[in-house]
């Protein structure tokens, strides 16, 4: 397996509709505090479906060391992890953790860039990396 370019939390909670923006919030505070308080983070989302029963909060770290530190903190600070789920009554909260192998991000050109994990792997041909605008 390829080394990962970083590390990815996922955390999915099924909720009831009246209680998603509230979650939202808790979530996107809980975030910046993250944020600000521990190396190696690198972005976040905080995600709610149309339907207003799912919310999904995704963060993304430069290692796994530093999300898990960073998870190890809320699940038993302050702001506990488990003490947001029921004060938001979360009926399921499902996590998911994934190495980012490939990223395609857009450039301020408007250009597509697919940066690559290792060096080695830059020497693949720059049409092969590089996706011009249409």
């Amino acid at each position: 397996m390829q080394s990962p370019i970083s590390f990815t939390h996922l955390i999915e909670f099924d909720i009831e509709p009246q209680r998603q923006q509230a979650l939202v919030t808790a979530l996107t505070e809980q975030t910046e505090r993250l944020a600000r308080d521990f190396p190696g983070f690198l972005s976040a989302s905080v995600q709610a479906s149309e339907d207003g029963r799912r919310v999904l909060n995704c963060l993304q770290w430069q290692t796994r060391e530093a999300g898990e530190a960073a998870f190890r903190s809320v699940e038993n600070g302050e702001e506990n992890f488990w003490r947001l789920i029921q004060k938001h009554r979360a009926k399921a909260v499902t996590f998911g953790s994934f190495q980012v192998l490939r990223n395609i991000e857009r450039s301020l050109d408007g250009a597509l860039h697919c940066p690559w994990a290792n060096p080695a792997q830059r020497a693949i041909p720059e049409g092969d990396t590089h996706y011009q605008k249409r």
